[in-house]
């Protein structure tokens, strides 16, 4: 078992606090991705688990044991950074090996390990080969592959696939998600691409100025926010959001009106841009911009004197200065409380 909890952390640099008090439980074998801005902690989060961090408050466990008084090499874990870290004068077997060297494993043990580690990855055809002799992302598989290698209880991954191109982060995204899905490995892994969290995470855990604000799949996460942060975090183009107002028999929003919220105090309307559809009646706004995306277009209308994103399918044209009347699908509109941020349910 090498599940992992996070009980009461929290860190500060001199006067800045970088992690508020944290509590997450992470399965074993659970692929985890903490998703944030810079300066959201997700970093330090995960140097804390790794031991590379201490922690100012509270306990990390690995498989039931604390472990936040070890050192790094005692913790049962292998971290892959951003920097690949593949040393120039070793061969691909031997850059894959080096963990297992230093923990002077027996050569036959050491030979399989990492044709098989190789294997995985894909890159078994690479190893009598020099670093400069691949490319940059074969050289991440090889640092990928070190890691595996060593048959860690636990993955760490600080945005590892960050430095490759936009197609060569595509391949390498499904591949990993494949891998480690044979390896078994409870993997934490840190980035601030929102759509590579999705893909690849069984949970996502969403951080903002030091704390974690939702922790859930990624199907939760787009489609109920627990945070107005959240929803204009998560998604590409990012949730619309209106402010809404309560009246008697139900909630108005720019005109239109929805059906009664619970709660007192004031609202915000938010609602995804593909979740809106042209119609007779809703929300009227005038067409600003029209990007063309091939299967849609992304449409920004000014309604109200506010931004609003909508996706309408290619079928017809749009052109700037038209106006547009668009109707939100009732299963989809989310409810804000305008003072807290917090989701209303």
């Amino acid at each position: 078992m090498a599940d992992i909890d996070i009980i009461g952390v929290a860190k500060t640099f001199g006067s800045y606090q970088a992690l508020k008090t944290v509590d997450m439980h992470i399965a074993d074998q659970e692929f985890m991705v903490l998703l944030g801005a810079s300066g959201s902690g997700k970093t330090t989060l995960l140097r804390i688990i790794a031991g590379l961090e201490y922690a100012n408050a509270g306990e990390v466990r690995i498989g039931g044991h604390r472990v936040d008084h070890l050192p790094p090499r005692s913790r049962g874990i292998a971290m892959v950074f951003q920097n690949y870290a593949v040393f120039p004068h070793m061969t691909v077997f031997e850059n894959i090996a080096f963990g297992l060297r230093m923990q002077k494993i027996l050569n036959t043990e050491v030979e399989r390990r990492v044709k098989r580690a190789a294997g995985l990855l894909r890159i078994d055809q690479l190893l009598s080969r020099y670093s400069n002799q691949i490319s940059g992302g074969q050289r991440q598989r090889v640092a990928v592959a070190r890691a595996l290698a060593v048959e860690p209880a636990v993955l760490l991954m600080d945005e590892p696939l960050s430095n490759l191109d936009a197609l060569l982060r595509l391949e390498m995204r499904a591949e990993l998600k494949g891998v480690l899905q044979e390896s078994r490995t409870t993997t934490v892994y840190v980035t601030h691409d929102q759509v590579e969290a999705m893909s690849l995470a069984d949970r996502i855990a969403v951080m903002h100025e030091g704390g974690i604000v939702q922790a859930a799949s990624a199907t939760e996460v787009y489609r109920d926010p627990a945070t107005r942060f959240v929803g204009s975090f998560i998604g590409s183009p990012p949730m619309n959001f209106l402010p809404a107002e309560r009246q008697a028999g139900g909630v108005a929003v720019v005109g239109r009106t929805f059906p009664a919220v619970a709660g007192q105090g004031a609202l915000e309307f938010g609602i995804r841009p593909e979740d809106v559809v042209r119609a007779a009646e809703g929300l009227r706004g005038k067409v600003r911009v029209v990007e063309p995306l091939g299967p849609h277009q992304l449409v920004t209308l000014d309604i109200d004197g506010h931004l609003f994103r909508a996706v309408i399918e290619n079928d017809h044209k749009i052109a700037p200065g038209e106006t547009l009347v668009l109707a939100p699908r009732a299963d989809r509109i989310r409810w804000f409380d305008r003072a807290s941020g917090a989701a209303i349910h």
